[in-house]
Protein backbone atom coordinates (compact mmCIF):
# COMPACT_ATOMS: atom_id res chain seq x y z
CA UNK A 1 0.00 0.00 0.00
CA UNK A 2 1.36 3.50 -0.75
CA UNK A 3 1.72 6.04 1.87
CA UNK A 4 -0.21 9.53 1.52
CA UNK A 5 2.15 12.33 0.45
CA UNK A 6 1.88 14.32 3.65
CA UNK A 7 5.10 16.23 3.52
CA UNK A 8 6.82 18.87 1.37
CA UNK A 9 10.02 20.21 1.10
CA UNK A 10 10.43 23.99 -0.57
CA UNK A 11 14.17 25.22 -1.17
CA UNK A 12 14.61 28.60 -0.12
CA UNK A 13 18.06 29.00 0.46
CA UNK A 14 18.95 30.97 -2.45
CA UNK A 15 20.11 34.73 -2.39
CA UNK A 16 17.82 35.65 -5.13
CA UNK A 17 20.78 37.88 -6.72
CA UNK A 18 18.88 38.28 -10.22
CA UNK A 19 16.74 40.61 -8.00
CA UNK A 20 19.09 42.66 -6.63
CA UNK A 21 18.93 45.30 -4.93
CA UNK A 22 15.44 44.50 -3.92
CA UNK A 23 16.45 40.60 -1.91
CA UNK A 24 19.26 42.62 -0.63
CA UNK A 25 16.93 43.04 2.36
CA UNK A 26 13.54 41.09 1.60
CA UNK A 27 14.10 37.42 0.53
CA UNK A 28 12.94 36.88 -2.90
CA UNK A 29 10.68 34.50 -1.40
CA UNK A 30 8.03 36.88 -0.33
CA UNK A 31 8.83 39.04 -3.54
CA UNK A 32 4.56 39.91 -4.41
CA UNK A 33 2.87 39.14 -7.20
CA UNK A 34 -0.42 41.31 -7.03
CA UNK A 35 -0.40 41.68 -3.46
CA UNK A 36 0.53 37.75 -2.42
CA UNK A 37 4.04 36.59 -1.86
CA UNK A 38 5.28 33.86 -4.11
CA UNK A 39 5.78 31.54 -1.10
CA UNK A 40 2.01 31.77 -0.39
CA UNK A 41 1.10 30.56 -3.55
CA UNK A 42 3.41 27.41 -2.99
CA UNK A 43 1.74 27.02 0.17
CA UNK A 44 -1.69 27.00 -1.14
CA UNK A 45 -1.03 24.63 -3.66
CA UNK A 46 0.50 22.06 -1.13
CA UNK A 47 -2.64 22.71 0.53
CA UNK A 48 -4.52 21.55 -1.77
CA UNK A 49 -2.81 18.73 -2.23
CA UNK A 50 -3.18 17.77 1.26
CA UNK A 51 0.45 18.41 2.34
CA UNK A 52 0.36 18.76 5.99
CA UNK A 53 4.06 19.40 7.19
CA UNK A 54 5.67 21.98 5.69
CA UNK A 55 9.67 22.23 5.36
CA UNK A 56 11.51 24.93 4.67
CA UNK A 57 15.38 24.99 3.68
CA UNK A 58 16.34 28.55 4.38
CA UNK A 59 19.83 30.01 4.59
CA UNK A 60 21.09 33.23 6.77
CA UNK A 61 19.08 36.42 6.01
CA UNK A 62 15.69 34.76 5.43
CA UNK A 63 14.14 35.86 8.71
CA UNK A 64 11.50 37.82 7.33
CA UNK A 65 10.02 34.61 5.41
CA UNK A 66 10.34 32.61 8.59
CA UNK A 67 7.99 35.57 10.43
CA UNK A 68 5.73 35.67 7.28
CA UNK A 69 4.07 32.51 8.43
CA UNK A 70 3.51 34.06 12.28
CA UNK A 71 0.71 35.36 13.74
CA UNK A 72 0.69 38.81 14.03
CA UNK A 73 -1.84 39.53 16.90
CA UNK A 74 -1.39 43.28 16.99
CA UNK A 75 -2.32 43.89 13.43
CA UNK A 76 -5.58 41.15 13.43
CA UNK A 77 -6.35 43.13 17.01
CA UNK A 78 -6.57 46.30 14.61
CA UNK A 79 -8.35 44.94 11.91
CA UNK A 80 -11.12 43.71 14.02
CA UNK A 81 -11.21 46.96 15.83
CA UNK A 82 -11.84 49.10 12.17
CA UNK A 83 -14.07 46.07 10.64
CA UNK A 84 -12.35 45.15 8.21
CA UNK A 85 -13.09 41.62 8.20
CA UNK A 86 -12.16 40.80 5.20
CA UNK A 87 -8.79 41.63 5.62
CA UNK A 88 -8.91 39.91 8.59
CA UNK A 89 -10.03 36.68 6.72
CA UNK A 90 -7.18 37.13 4.58
CA UNK A 91 -4.09 37.71 6.87
CA UNK A 92 -5.55 34.49 9.21
CA UNK A 93 -5.21 32.40 5.71
CA UNK A 94 -1.28 33.30 6.01
CA UNK A 95 -1.08 31.70 9.68
CA UNK A 96 0.90 28.07 9.88
CA UNK A 97 -1.00 25.67 12.72
CA UNK A 98 1.88 25.00 15.41
CA UNK A 99 4.61 22.19 14.49
CA UNK A 100 3.44 22.67 10.90
CA UNK A 101 6.31 24.54 9.46
CA UNK A 102 9.74 23.88 10.03
CA UNK A 103 13.14 25.16 9.07
CA UNK A 104 16.34 23.67 8.03
CA UNK A 105 19.57 25.41 7.56
CA UNK A 106 21.32 25.25 4.19
CA UNK A 107 24.78 26.32 5.30
CA UNK A 108 26.84 25.64 2.00
CA UNK A 109 24.71 26.17 -1.77
CA UNK A 110 25.74 23.23 -3.26
CA UNK A 111 23.12 22.70 -5.18
CA UNK A 112 19.23 21.42 -5.35
CA UNK A 113 19.88 18.01 -4.54
CA UNK A 114 21.95 19.07 -1.35
CA UNK A 115 19.20 21.41 -0.36
CA UNK A 116 16.73 18.26 -0.37
CA UNK A 117 19.31 16.25 1.12
CA UNK A 118 19.50 18.74 4.27
CA UNK A 119 15.64 17.68 5.32
CA UNK A 120 16.45 14.11 5.16
CA UNK A 121 15.85 14.08 9.31
CA UNK A 122 12.80 15.21 8.72
CA UNK A 123 11.07 13.10 5.80
CA UNK A 124 12.38 10.08 7.21
CA UNK A 125 10.79 6.91 5.78
CA UNK A 126 8.11 8.70 3.60
CA UNK A 127 7.37 9.90 0.23
CA UNK A 128 7.47 13.66 0.04
CA UNK A 129 7.02 16.84 -2.61
CA UNK A 130 9.55 19.18 -3.85
CA UNK A 131 8.04 22.55 -4.62
CA UNK A 132 10.36 25.40 -5.82
CA UNK A 133 8.24 29.04 -5.42
CA UNK A 134 10.19 29.98 -8.20
CA UNK A 135 7.84 27.94 -10.52
CA UNK A 136 4.30 29.72 -10.44
CA UNK A 137 1.81 27.66 -11.98
CA UNK A 138 -1.62 28.88 -13.16
CA UNK A 139 -3.77 26.24 -13.38
CA UNK A 140 -7.98 25.18 -12.40
CA UNK A 141 -6.82 22.20 -10.72
CA UNK A 142 -3.44 22.82 -8.49
CA UNK A 143 -0.64 21.55 -10.44
CA UNK A 144 0.92 19.04 -7.11
CA UNK A 145 -2.65 18.26 -6.61
CA UNK A 146 -2.54 16.81 -10.38
CA UNK A 147 0.43 14.67 -9.73
CA UNK A 148 -0.57 13.56 -6.39
CA UNK A 149 -3.34 12.10 -8.12
CA UNK A 150 -1.26 10.56 -10.78
CA UNK A 151 0.84 9.03 -8.00
CA UNK A 152 -1.34 7.53 -6.66
CA UNK A 153 -2.19 5.20 -9.91
CA UNK A 154 1.46 5.05 -10.44
CA UNK A 155 3.64 5.19 -7.39
CA UNK A 156 7.15 5.67 -8.06
CA UNK A 157 8.93 8.75 -8.28
CA UNK A 158 6.93 11.65 -10.38
CA UNK A 159 8.35 14.84 -11.68
CA UNK A 160 6.09 17.98 -13.52
CA UNK A 161 7.06 18.12 -17.04
CA UNK A 162 6.10 20.80 -19.57
CA UNK A 163 7.38 21.05 -23.85
CA UNK A 164 9.95 23.63 -24.48
CA UNK A 165 11.49 24.72 -27.27
CA UNK A 166 14.47 22.99 -28.49
CA UNK A 167 16.55 26.33 -28.43
CA UNK A 168 15.96 26.22 -24.28
CA UNK A 169 16.87 22.71 -23.83
CA UNK A 170 20.27 23.47 -22.05
CA UNK A 171 18.18 25.40 -19.08
CA UNK A 172 16.12 22.59 -17.78
CA UNK A 173 16.91 19.12 -16.94
CA UNK A 174 14.96 17.23 -20.02
CA UNK A 175 13.27 13.74 -19.59
CA UNK A 176 14.52 10.91 -22.12
CA UNK A 177 10.62 8.94 -22.37
CA UNK A 178 10.49 5.44 -22.69
CA UNK A 179 6.20 5.30 -23.22
CA UNK A 180 4.22 8.17 -23.53
CA UNK A 181 0.75 7.40 -22.29
CA UNK A 182 -0.90 10.67 -22.45
CA UNK A 183 -0.44 12.88 -19.66
CA UNK A 184 1.80 10.52 -17.83
CA UNK A 185 4.98 9.44 -19.48
CA UNK A 186 7.11 6.83 -18.46
CA UNK A 187 10.84 7.91 -18.29
CA UNK A 188 13.72 5.75 -19.32
CA UNK A 189 16.58 8.18 -18.40
CA UNK A 190 16.86 12.14 -17.44
CA UNK A 191 19.56 14.65 -18.46
CA UNK A 192 20.98 17.84 -17.17
CA UNK A 193 21.03 20.63 -18.95
CA UNK A 194 21.79 19.33 -21.92
CA UNK A 195 23.16 20.94 -25.04
CA UNK A 196 20.13 21.25 -27.72
CA UNK A 197 21.15 18.97 -30.20
CA UNK A 198 21.91 16.07 -27.33
CA UNK A 199 18.51 16.40 -25.92
CA UNK A 200 16.63 13.42 -25.78
CA UNK A 201 12.75 15.25 -26.29
CA UNK A 202 11.51 18.41 -25.47
CA UNK A 203 9.96 17.30 -22.07
CA UNK A 204 11.26 19.47 -19.40
CA UNK A 205 11.67 18.70 -15.51
CA UNK A 206 10.11 21.84 -14.01
CA UNK A 207 10.30 22.51 -10.22
CA UNK A 208 7.38 19.85 -8.89
CA UNK A 209 8.38 16.61 -7.43
CA UNK A 210 7.10 13.67 -5.96
CA UNK A 211 9.94 11.51 -4.26
CA UNK A 212 10.67 8.18 -2.61
CA UNK A 213 12.46 8.15 0.77
CA UNK A 214 15.31 6.10 -1.70
CA UNK A 215 16.49 9.58 -3.22
CA UNK A 216 17.49 10.85 0.09
CA UNK A 217 19.56 7.39 0.20
CA UNK A 218 20.66 8.37 -3.31
CA UNK A 219 21.52 11.99 -2.33
CA UNK A 220 23.55 10.37 1.03
CA UNK A 221 26.21 9.77 -1.86
CA UNK A 222 26.62 13.50 -2.47
CA UNK A 223 27.82 13.38 -6.22
CA UNK A 224 28.37 16.51 -8.05
CA UNK A 225 26.86 16.53 -11.55
CA UNK A 226 26.53 19.52 -13.84
CA UNK A 227 28.11 22.99 -12.60
CA UNK A 228 29.80 21.12 -9.86
CA UNK A 229 26.70 21.02 -7.77
CA UNK A 230 24.47 18.05 -6.26
CA UNK A 231 21.82 18.09 -8.46
CA UNK A 232 18.48 16.19 -7.66
CA UNK A 233 17.87 15.33 -11.26
CA UNK A 234 20.96 12.93 -10.64
CA UNK A 235 19.85 11.75 -7.73
CA UNK A 236 16.00 10.84 -9.57
CA UNK A 237 18.19 9.33 -12.54
CA UNK A 238 19.64 6.59 -10.14
CA UNK A 239 16.10 5.12 -9.79
CA UNK A 240 16.22 4.33 -13.33
CA UNK A 241 19.06 2.83 -12.96
CA UNK A 242 18.06 0.78 -10.31
CA UNK A 243 14.95 -0.23 -12.39
CA UNK A 244 12.68 1.31 -10.44
CA UNK A 245 9.56 3.58 -11.77
CA UNK A 246 9.83 7.42 -12.40
CA UNK A 247 6.76 9.20 -14.41
CA UNK A 248 6.71 12.69 -16.05
CA UNK A 249 3.48 14.65 -15.71
CA UNK A 250 2.40 16.78 -18.39
CA UNK A 251 0.44 18.94 -16.33
CA UNK A 252 -2.86 21.39 -17.31
CA UNK A 253 -2.06 24.52 -16.41
CA UNK A 254 0.97 27.61 -17.17
CA UNK A 255 3.95 28.21 -15.69
CA UNK A 256 5.78 31.42 -15.21
CA UNK A 257 9.30 31.23 -14.36
CA UNK A 258 9.59 34.21 -11.38
CA UNK A 259 13.23 33.54 -10.97
CA UNK A 260 13.92 35.78 -14.02
CA UNK A 261 12.52 39.70 -13.95
CA UNK A 262 10.78 38.64 -17.00
CA UNK A 263 9.21 35.92 -16.28
CA UNK A 264 8.09 37.68 -12.77
CA UNK A 265 6.56 40.67 -14.85
CA UNK A 266 4.74 38.36 -17.17
CA UNK A 267 3.06 36.46 -13.51
CA UNK A 268 2.69 39.95 -12.33
CA UNK A 269 0.71 40.73 -15.34
CA UNK A 270 -0.87 37.42 -15.86
CA UNK A 271 -2.16 37.08 -11.77
CA UNK A 272 -3.44 40.88 -12.50
CA UNK A 273 -5.78 40.10 -15.07
CA UNK A 274 -7.13 36.96 -13.46
CA UNK A 275 -8.69 39.32 -10.77
CA UNK A 276 -11.72 40.42 -11.69
CA UNK A 277 -11.50 44.06 -9.11
CA UNK A 278 -8.27 44.44 -11.21
CA UNK A 279 -9.19 43.29 -14.49
CA UNK A 280 -10.68 46.17 -16.84
CA UNK A 281 -8.38 48.79 -15.28
CA UNK A 282 -5.41 46.79 -15.84
CA UNK A 283 -6.80 45.60 -19.58
CA UNK A 284 -7.49 49.71 -20.24
CA UNK A 285 -3.82 50.57 -19.19
CA UNK A 286 -2.06 47.80 -21.43
CA UNK A 287 -4.15 48.07 -24.77
CA UNK A 288 -3.18 51.92 -24.43
CA UNK A 289 0.64 51.07 -23.79
CA UNK A 290 -0.10 48.98 -27.21
CA UNK A 291 -1.62 51.71 -29.32
CA UNK A 292 1.39 53.82 -28.00
CA UNK A 293 3.57 51.37 -28.98
CA UNK A 294 2.11 51.03 -32.79
CA UNK A 295 2.07 55.03 -32.61
CA UNK A 296 5.21 55.61 -32.15
CA UNK A 297 6.40 52.97 -34.64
Amino acid sequence: MKRKVTKAIFPVAGMGTRFLPATKSVPKEIMTLVDRPLIQYAIDEAREAGIKEFIFVTSRGKGALEDYFDVSPQLEQSLRKKGKMDLLAQLKATNMDSGAIAYIRQHDALGLGHAVWCARRLVANEPFAVILPDDVIAAEKPCLQQMVEAYEETGGCMVAAMEVPQEKASAYGLLDVKEDMGSIVSVKDMVEKPEPEDAPSNLAVIGRYILTPQIMRNLNRKKEGAGGEIQLTDAIAEELKAGRDVFGLRFRGQRFDCGSKAGFLQATVAFGLARPELREELSEYLEELLHMKKVAQ
